[in-house]
């Protein structure tokens, strides 16, 4: 009777029955080698797959639906640059930042679904300590908790992290944060594919999946009813940001004032890139509405192409920093955004029980990307900002984007 509950369906036959609909029935081909807790973990997997959805995403990675923007539908982005706002205005806008907050009109949204992996770490990326003895999440609450306002922090995990994330917290007491303003969500996952179409068992007792992107974030947080919990306590103004960026600054009271005076629903802050040729997307308008295009996608002469001042036309980088009304959330939540591809290298268990382990990508990942939810809206409110005040990321274990350049930053930058 329990096997048939957790199935949802009358038996393991006809559970069967439908991988065999959609060619996944190899998921339960060791399913008799299980121990009851690994057949309990792997039906649980499998009951929490969209197979429909599935589908249409690996017909999608087939066809290569990704389409290439045509170079005329394509204009510069209009931007502040915040050094030339005056002393004057940036008090202004300072003040009215502080009334929103003031009013309990701000929060905050973390994505945190992450494992430190790439650095070699164990555990939640966010738990990752850089060098100084304070974790990403540490470096993070401090500053919201030393803008002096009760402002409610949410963040996004996944399951593969979210019970530790929560037992990190836990041991450390919220780093002396409010525990009732720290709310953990978590976000979808979805399995990865190999070429040929199967789902990637990564053991024989579990299913190779992944965060389905930071666009995630608008359906994740009507299905946790986060959403319902900002409508409660009044939030207006929603700022989103990622775990790995040391330079976030989510108690900027100036960037909430400018964008709420511009009167846009969504703001956004913006890096010059370093050259033509670094590998970021960049702000610009396609056919009239604001979008983020990636590098991959702007021609080699538009991405050189400068101005009368000599700056790079095309050359403002999104770099995860954004506000948003709440009503953009309202609007986008239940429609979700659309499914990017990309080609991952992953190892799997084969049909014979074998581990196999790539040597080159293999296995398509799906993700969603905010900056997708831009285009639904007339305009939005670009702040340039100056990368060594509000950008370095831990991303790599050396080299660019690691713990050595982010502390450095880190320690140079104003607190």
């Amino acid at each position: 009777m329990y096997l048939r509950i957790l199935l949802g369906v009358d038996s393991l036959v006809d559970l069967v029955k439908m991988l065999k609909k959609y060619n996944q029935e190899h998921l339960l081909g060791f399913y008799d080698e299980l121990d009851e807790d690994g057949k309990t973990n792997l039906i649980s997997q499998i009951k929490g797959i969209d197979f429909e959805l599935i589908s249409e995403l690996y017909e999608m990675a087939q066809k290569g639906s990704d389409e290439k923007t045509d170079p005329s539908d394509i204009q510069p982005m209009a931007y502040t640059d915040k050094d030339e706002i005056s002393s004057v205005n940036k008090d202004r806008y300072k003040a009215i930042g502080r009334k929103i907050c003031e009013n309990g009109e701000y929060a905050v949204v973390t994505m945190a679904g992450g494992q430190g992996t790439r650095l070699g770490h164990t555990g939640p990326k966010g738990t990752f300590d850089i060098g100084i003895g304070k974790s990403l999440f540490e470096i993070q609450c401090e500053r919201i908790r030393n803008m002096g306002f009760n402002v409610p922090w949410y963040i996004m995990t996944s399951k593969e992290n979210d019970a530790d994330t929560k037992a990190f917290f836990e041991a450390n007491n919220y780093f002396g944060y409010d525990k009732e303003n720290i709310i953990f969500f978590t976000q979808r996952m979805l399995p990865m594919m190999l070429e040929n179409g199967r789902i990637v068992l990564e053991e024989k007792n579990r299913i190779k999946e992944g965060a389905d992107g930071h666009g995630g974030i608008f359906r994740a947080m009507i299905e946790s009813g986060v959403l319902g919990d900002m409508k409660r306590r009044n939030i207006k103004w929603i700022f989103t940001c990622g775990i790995d960026n040391v330079l976030t600054r989510p108690n900027d009271l100036m960037f909430l004032g400018y964008v709420s005076e511009k009167g846009s629903m969504i703001g956004c802050k913006s890096l010059v890139k370093r050259g033509p040729s670094e590998k970021v997307g960049v702000f610009c308008k396609i056919k009239g509405k604001p979008s983020v295009i990636e590098y991959t996608e702007i021609s080699e002469e538009m991405a050189n192409m400068r101005d009368e001042k000599g700056n790079l036309v095309y050359g403002d980088a999104h770099i995860l920093l954004n506000l948003f009304n709440i009503s953009v959330f309202e609007k986008m939540g239940g429609r979700g955004l659309p499914y990017h591809v990309a080609l991952k290298k992953t190892d799997y268990i084969n049909e014979k029980g074998e581990k196999v382990l790539a040597d080159k990508p293999n296995a398509y990942k799906f993700e969603a990307f905010i900056f997708d939810a831009f285009s639904y809206f007339d305009d939005i409110a670009i702040l340039r900002v100056k990368r060594e005040e509000e950008f370095a990321p831990v991303k790599n274990k050396e080299g660019e984007d690691s713990p050595k350049t982010a502390l450095e930053l880190y320690l140079n930058a104003d607190k």
